[in-house]
């Protein structure tokens, strides 16, 4: 294909960029000994069969180490989206749909020229400040913590789990806006970056050295533990129902019964659904040494479920145990 071209010079890849001109251009670097460079070659190769104004190159990241340090291609398969000889956008990993929505959408745009279009440096700067105060502990980072995708990311992730630090985080991979505009907003030019309260902590050395003093957990809001949060969650009413769904919409037979019975006692009640939160879905089970759902909780205490509710119901005894009386 035409179209679907590999550059193995840091000066083929500047001419291929040039003669493209405002036509979107999808770079590949890859490895040849990576599976998943190869299956994402197969794919941006029937991209560029449906897509025949895009230009697409191959180019191996160790083979053109100077093109590779300019663009900070630090793990394979990474794409850099162009128009203008800019760089327009980015994207790290072996995502497949991610790269076909990507093209779909820069292809179909028109060429920005450099400097008009795009977000102020005032728009861009608001956007950061609302991200880093998005949580009072915030790490911007690559990849997520489930799955960080750098190592000084997965050692900052393993240090606040060791530290129980509550935080969120942000992956820098997937908004390239971000990922460059931070380093400027917080003249700090590499990642991960901690924030605590909007202000900036620092890399990895300054939290390792903060873990290592004693003064992290200090520094950064201690995570909230699972049973302290059940705790809160079973009294945060007198009357707590643990249930799927909501009030308004019950998600199972069992929480649409308890439901009419809770609405039939005239009680006040609360209700939590478990379906929005998987961990408290699975730890309150343990907690509560009761395996299904619903769960009825008067003043902190388990009353049980839709079955004790019924017989408590038909024994006439339900209203006093939602009072509290026994």
């Amino acid at each position: 294909m035409a179209n679907f071209v590999q550059a193995t010079s840091s000066q083929q890849f500047e001419d291929l960029l040039k003669n493209a001109g405002k036509s979107l251009v999808v770079i590949h670097f890859l490895a040849s000994w990576a599976p998943q460079c190869t299956q994402m070659n197969d794919v941006m190769a029937e991209i560029a069969k449906e897509y025949p104004q895009v230009t697409f190159i191959k180019l191996e990241a160790e083979a053109v180490p100077e093109v590779s340090e300019k663009y900070e291609i630090t793990s394979v398969p990474t794409f850099l989206f162009f128009k203008n000889c800019e760089k327009i956008d980015r994207l790290d990993g072996a995502h497949a749909p991610e790269l076909t929505k990507k093209v779909q959408r820069l292809a179909s745009s028109p060429a920005v020229p450099a400097g008009s279009g795009a977000p102020t440096k005032e728009d861009l700067n608001e956007r950061l400040k609302k991200l880093i105060n998005a949580a009072p502990c915030m790490l911007f980072m690559k990849g997520s913590p489930q799955e960080p995708r750098c190592g000084f990311s997965k050692q900052i992730v393993e240090i606040f789990k060791q530290k129980n630090i509550q935080y969120s985080s942000f992956d820098i991979l997937s908004d390239e806006e971000v990922r460059q505009g931070l380093k400027t907003f917080s003249n700090w030019p590499t990642y991960p970056q901690v924030y605590v309260n909007g202000e900036l902590v620092g890399g990895l050395d300054i939290v390792k050295e903060l873990a290592e003093s004693g003064e992290l957990e200090n520094t950064c809001p201690k995570a909230v533990t699972l049973e302290h949060r059940l705790k809160a969650l079973i009294n945060k009413a007198p009357v707590m129902l643990f249930m799927k769904g909501s009030k308004e919409m019950a998600k199972c037979g069992f929480s649409r019964q308890i439901l009419e019975i809770m609405n039939s006692s005239g009680v006040d009640y609360e209700t939590f659904d478990i379906l929005q939160d998987e961990e408290v879905r699975q730890g309150l089970k343990t907690y509560s040494n009761w395996p299904t759902y619903p769960q009825l909780y008067v003043k902190g205490e388990l009353v049980g479920g839709l079955d004790i509710v019924k017989e408590l119901k038909e024994s006439g005894d339900l209203q006093s145990v939602l009072n509290g009386e026994s």
